[in-house]
């Protein structure tokens, strides 16, 4: 079922005309539990990936022999999906309750040194047929991302570490049958569940502190005092939530900053954004129309069960050049 984004509540460039300028498309992906293949575009699901290429690893120094299994991560995803389908009475069993009880955090692989390769896990794959948002480098039409199964890497040691390819689809002529998956995972939300995609273009604009304090000072006026309830630009006009290809940074949380390439200087573009949710109680303006009804349903906002660092993870990458290291903004 397509999605579609209901047209914003004010049309924000009659009002402030030199947003125009700074306007930039987005293509919400609006993931959604489902079954897909390696040959579609997915959150979760399988990569399309050649079975004589070695799958990418971790192995940058960090603990990884304590956290949740991966295999109960899943299980516990499956049992409380079945559930929530059960009719005429939802929800899971006693006998149900108490595997999920049974399913804790611990060392559970004691034999994993800090070094030792672990697979990554398949976060998301897009084809160009798909999301025409994707940037084309002439290195193909798929893109895939992984990223390790710990949140232990960067200057902080609470970062991810994330893996990008880049392919021609119409190579790989014997893809792998299986995909491996790591023993442990550090959290529960790194894993993402197996979610088709309905991607669609909206238009959005800088969060507001990105904007010139005098072009923030008229956007201030025109909402009114901070207990209105009206429209708010940061809420309703400027970025959609959820995952997404392209866009502005929505800063939150940390207020902006420059993303500047290591590599060459150049400042780096959004590609793709992981979102906790694809709405909260500040964007009701962005749920898409044909999800309306389900507002009720528990776990509807949160399809994907991922909740990467503080709960949005964007990947910048260099415009200039692909190969250069990526950015990482956690809001």
């Amino acid at each position: 079922m397509p999605r579609t984004t209901p047209p914003r509540p004010v049309d924000v460039e009659a009002l402030f005309p030199e947003l125009a300028a700074l306007r930039r498309t987005a293509t919400r992906l609006h993931p959604r539990p489902g079954a897909p293949t390696a040959r579609d575009s997915s959150v979760g699901g399988p990569m399309l990936w050649p079975a004589d290429e070695p799958w990418p690893v971790c192995s940058l120094p960090h603990k990884r022999s304590s956290g949740y299994r991966y295999t109960e991560v899943v299980r516990t995803r499956q049992i409380l999906e079945e559930a929530r389908r059960r009719r005429p009475d939802p929800g899971p069993t006693d006998e149900e309750i108490a595997v999920m009880r049974g399913f804790k955090r611990g060392r559970h692989a004691p034999h994993l040194s800090d070094t030792d390769p672990v697979p990554m896990l398949a976060v998301a794959q897009l084809y160009r047929r798909d999301v025409p948002g994707l940037p084309d480098t002439g290195e193909g039409d798929l893109f895939q991302v992984f990223w390790c199964p710990f949140e232990r890497h960067g200057e902080t040691r609470h970062d991810l570490h994330v893996h990008l390819r880049r392919r021609r689809s119409e190579d790989v002529t014997r893809p792998s049958a299986e995909q491996p998956f790591p023993e442990v995972v550090g959290r529960e939300e790194l894993v993402p569940s197996p979610c088709v995609v309905h991607p669609e273009e909206v238009v959005e604009y800088p969060y507001l502190e990105v904007l010139s304090p005098s072009l923030q000072a008229r956007i201030d006026a025109w909402e009114g005092p901070e207990d209105d309830e009206g429209v708010q630009y940061i809420y309703d006009l400027s970025t959609a939530p959820g995952w997404k290809v392209g866009g502005h940074i929505a800063w939150n949380l940390t207020g902006p900053a420059r993303l500047a390439c290591s590599g060459c200087g150049a400042e780096l573009t959004p590609l793709l954004t992981a979102d906790h949710r694809e709405w909260d109680p500040g964007t009701t303006s962005w749920i898409p129309e044909e999800d309306r009804r389900d507002l009720a349903v528990p776990g509807a906002g949160v399809p994907t069960g991922v909740s990467p660092g503080r709960g949005r993870l964007t990947i910048a990458v260099c415009p200039r050049d692909g190969s250069h290291p990526l950015g990482l903004v956690s809001q």
